[in-house]
């Protein structure tokens, strides 16, 4: 994936060669085996953890527990995927095609080359009305009701529902348009689900998956609502092609990234800046920018709930 190359937005530039210096560009690029290994590990010793700790102490408290703190790890994966994606989070290309597609993109019932192939059309008409994600946000603001209703088809199971509707059909195997069905997409998909059931049977908690593959169908539904919103819902200027127009970075408190936000999802402003660095350097690229003035001006949200307020802020007539 290729860096942003937008034209300047007034006097500010927005290419990265205006902002940063060659070697800075080069350090931000650096890929990191090691680094791509435990954040993949660390993922999925965190779901670990969960379903273990529901699979020992089984109970109410365990599996509301589970609820809501799993899908952040499912949507851990699918960020991981989308870093594989960008060819970003390992530095061998093996390693992002192979763990890539079968520790990330399958078990949350994506698929990595297809998602790929969609997410670069994504990066390359972002801010304008070609954009083939537009449909997760473009209608924002919407009233409390109709967000309301948005939210109970997500945790009633409707829209996981359509998914997998869509999945059997050979259509989009995610939210983000990420699969795209081949003959045999479906079957590698079912044979992950297989192996991680297979793994806590073994580990006696096989009961478990049921609420792996429940917080999947539900909770994680609306995590993923949330963080499209998050993305690209309600910015200064959707249709603008400068990054800090169309795109919203949430400088949210660390509980709200751990539930929300994993693996540094939430700076997304500046993977659209420069989407060739990976995920765990983009921290210290907004450091940079905003010691170069280029985040001057540019409206500052700090939470979630921040987000949320300003896209339900109103327009009753647009009801979805």
């Amino acid at each position: 994936m290729e860096d942003s190359d937008h034209s300047p937005v007034g006097p500010s530039p927005t290419r990265p060669s205006d902002v940063l210096l060659s070697e800075e560009r080069a350090a931000l690029r650096r890929r990191s085996d090691w680094m791509g290994g435990w954040l993949v590990a660390r993922t999925w010793l965190q779901i670990f953890v969960l379903l273990g700790l529901a699979g020992m102490y089984p109970g109410v408290l365990t599996i509301i527990l589970v609820l809501v703190l799993l899908p952040g790890r499912q949507l851990g994966l699918a960020v991981l995927m989308h870093e594989a994606g960008h060819g970003t989070l390992f530095a061998s290309d093996r390693l992002n095609k192979t763990i890539g597609q079968w520790l990330c993109a399958l078990p949350t019932l994506g698929d990595l080359p297809s998602y790929a192939a969609g997410h670069l059309e994504h990066h390359r008409k972002a801010g304008t009305h070609e954009d083939p994600d537009l449909p997760n946000y473009a209608s924002y603001p919407v009233s409390r009701e109709s967000f309301r209703r948005k939210v109970f088809r997500d945790l009633s199971g409707q829209t996981g529902m359509k998914l997998l509707g869509s999945l059997v059909r050979g259509g989009p195997g995610n939210m983000d348009r990420g699969a795209v069905s081949g003959d045999h997409l479906l079957t590698r998909q079912l044979l992950v689900q297989a192996a991680l059931f297979a793994i806590l049977f073994m580990l006696g908690w096989g009961w478990t998956w049921l609420l792996w593959f429940a917080t999947f169908m539900t909770t994680y539904m609306l995590v993923i609502r949330l963080r499209q919103i998050a993305e690209h819902a309600v910015v200064p200027d959707l249709y603008h092609p400068d990054p800090r127009q169309n795109t919203r970075t949430v400088a949210a408190p660390g509980w709200q990234r751990f539930l929300l936000a994993p693996n540094f999802v939430n700076f997304h402003m500046e993977h659209h800046f420069m989407a060739s660095v990976p995920c765990y350097r983009l921290p210290h690229l907004r450091r940079l920018l905003r010691a170069r003035g280029y985040l001057q001006g540019v409206p500052e949200c700090a939470s979630y709930a921040e987000v949320l307020a300003g896209v339900l802020r109103s327009n009753p007539s647009k009801v979805t």
